[in-house]
C-alpha cells in the first residue's frame, strides 16, 4: 500500500511539473525489487536503477526480463551504492530523482543529497521518503505498547523490521537540506497516517488507501504519518 500512496502522490507531482507526454530520464537510488522504476518505465520513461543489495537487484533484473522489449529498453540497472552516483552518471543527468526508504540506512544522509542534487537537471524534481521523526510515538501507541511511545518521543533513530538501527528525519530538517542543494521543498505528503494499527486491513483495504490518501494531503493528520514523501524542484 505504501508503494500505491508514494506512486499516486509522485504522478502527482509529475503532472504538476512536466508537459503530458514528454518522456522523462529517471534515476531509482535504491530500487530495492524495482515497483516504481518497472512502473516509470511502462509509463514511457527512460529509468535507471542504482541497487546494491544482491537480492533487490536479483528482483529486478528479473521483472525487467519478463516484461515486453519495449519496456526493458528502456530500464538501466546498475549494481551500486547510491553515495556513488558521481562515478556512473554525469552532472544534470536526469529530470526526476527518486531515493525512496533510503536516507534512513545512510550514516552521512548529507553527502548521498549533495549527490542526487549533482544529478538532477534543471527544472527537475526529487522525490524522498524517510522515516518521520516527528510522529515517532504514534506507531508504538497504536499498538498499545505504551512504554515504546514514551521512550519514542525526541528519538530520532528506531528499530526497523529486521531489528537494525535505522535514522528518522524531521520534514525542516529535510527542508533545509533540499534548499541547500538548491532543490527547495516544493511539496510533501504523510504516508502511513491510518495504517500502522491496522496490519491486515482484509476486504477493506480499498477504503484504507481513499482514507491514507486523503490524510497524507491533508493538515493535521499527514504531520503524524509514518512516512514523508518529500519534493523538491531545481528551478
Amino acid at each position: 500500500m505504501c508503494q500505491e500512496l508514494v506512486a499516486r502522490q509522485l504522478d502527482e507531482q509529475i503532472a504538476a511539473r512536466f508537459p503530458v507526454g514528454r518522456r522523462l530520464r529517471v534515476l531509482d537510488v535504491g530500487m530495492g525489487r524495482g515497483a516504481q522504476a518497472l512502473r516509470l518505465a511502462r509509463a514511457g520513461h527512460q529509468v535507471t536503477g542504482v541497487e546494491r543489495e544482491a537480492d533487490g537487484l536479483a528482483a529486478a533484473r528479473a521483472a525487467a526480463a519478463a516484461e515486453p522489449e519495449g519496456i526493458r529498453s528502456r530500464m538501466r540497472i546498475v549494481e551500486g551504492d547510491g553515495r556513488d552516483t558521481g562515478v556512473h552518471f554525469l552532472p544534470g543527468s536526469f529530470d526526476v530523482v527518486l531515493c525512496h526508504g533510503v536516507l534512513m540506512y545512510v550514516d552521512e544522509p548529507d553527502a548521498l543529497l549533495a549527490g542526487l542534487g549533482r544529478v538532477l537537471a534543471p527544472g527537475g524534481l526529487l522525490s524522498l521518503v524517510v522515516r518521520n521523526a516527528d510522529a515517532m510515538a504514534m506507531a508504538p501507541a497504536l499498538r498499545g505498547d505504551w512504554g515504546g511511545a514514551l521512550a519514542a518521543f525526541g528519538a530520532d533513530t528506531y528499530e526497523d523490521p529486521s531489528g537494525g538501527r535505522a535514522r528518522a528525519h524531521r520534514l525542516d530538517a529535510v527542508s533545509g537540506a533540499l534548499a541547500g542543494i538548491a532543490a527547495p521543498l516544493r511539496a510533501w505528503y504523510g504516508v502511513r497516517v491510518f495504517s500502522s494499527a491496522v496490519p491486515d486491513a482484509g476486504a477493506a483495504l480499498d477504503g484504507l488507501l481513499a482514507a491514507e490518501e486523503r490524510a497524507g494531503r491533508t493538515d493535521p493528520y499527514r504531520a503524524v504519518a509514518s512516512l514523508l514523501h518529500v519534493c523538491g524542484t531545481r528551478d
